[in-house]
């Protein structure tokens, strides 16, 4: 505690007065305070763009896509070589080009949602976007963007692939693809990168949710199958429950009524239900 003496004009021999306050030191005033920056939450767009660029920064997303390009150029030039000159059609064409698409899209939508886990920048995500649902629904759109885009590229391989295949066998060029056809391919392929995507939501881990694709896939759908050409009852059923064989019906034709009934039934146990389920875990669990 510091005492100060009055030098006021106290009259001569008059008490002294002292104070119990520090004095403070003259000099300027003090600045206002600064006004708060304006925090504004992050669009939805710039979400979808940081999340395009996290697809491709990683080398397994990067040699994932540009292996779409490079199987298209492999299957093309496939069939010109080996295929009989009656084959060469756009129809071929397109066959030999969405089957490894249909297997690399869906592992594609996998690595999207699992790299925030297997990368351990989860944490920096959902700290900068607290709203998970955000980046998720980011990520979804975006591999809907690339699923559409490679099968962009893909029809524009297969028709350049027509055109050289038919001026090497001296035949005119087949276009036996309509719209509707090529319209319910793509929807084919988005369904089995929702698929993935689920898996991804559902299980977080890339090993796990790439070999249960794979086992979903192929084991379940070939025991369906095998449990379909022994049991009536399940070969009833099968439309209905079966997703997988479901979705066979838009790599032949545009579906009929009773067909999208059949994907939409199936869609419930297989896509719907495990989806919800995963995003409720991913907003509950604890990212580290």
């Amino acid at each position: 505690m510091s005492t100060t003496v009055d030098a006021g004009a106290a009259p001569t021999g008059a008490p002294t007065t002292t104070s119990t306050h520090p004095v403070r030191p003259a000099g300027p005033a003090r600045p206002g305070r600064a006004a708060r920056p304006d925090l504004r939450r992050i669009s939805f767009g710039r979400l979808v763009v940081v999340e395009a660029r996290k697809t491709f920064d990683t080398r397994a997303g990067l040699w994932l896509c540009a292996s779409i390009v490079l199987l298209a150029l492999v299957a093309t030039g496939a069939v010109i070589a080996f295929a009989p000159q009656a084959d060469l059609d756009y129809g071929q064409f397109a066959g030999a080009i969405g089957t490894p698409m249909a297997i690399i899209l869906p592992v594609l939508a996998i690595l999207s949602v699992t790299s925030e886990w297997s990368q351990r920048s989860g944490l920096t995500t959902f700290t900068m976007v607290p709203q998970r649902g955000r980046v998720i629904g980011a990520k979804a759109a975006v591999a809907v963007v690339v699923g559409v885009v490679s099968m962009v590229v893909a029809l524009g391989v297969g028709a350049v692939g027509t055109l050289v295949g038919s001026a090497i066998a001296g035949i005119d060029p087949v276009w036996d693809v309509t719209v509707a056809q090529f319209t319910s391919i793509v929807i084919a392929n988005l369904l089995g990168m929702a698929v993935g995507f689920m898996l991804g939501v559902l299980l977080r881990s890339s090993p796990a949710a790439i070999v249960g694709y794979f086992v979903y896939s192929f084991v379940l759908s070939t025991l369906s199958y095998t449990l379909a050409a022994y049991q009536d009852w399940w070969a009833d059923l099968q439309p209905w429950l079966d997703f997988n064989y479901a979705q066979t019906a838009l790599f032949e034709d545009w579906p009929t009524g009773q067909e999208w009934a059949h994907l939409a039934t199936a869609s419930v146990p297989w896509l719907v239900l495990p989806l919800a389920v995963g995003l409720l875990l991913l907003r509950r669990s604890e990212v580290k």
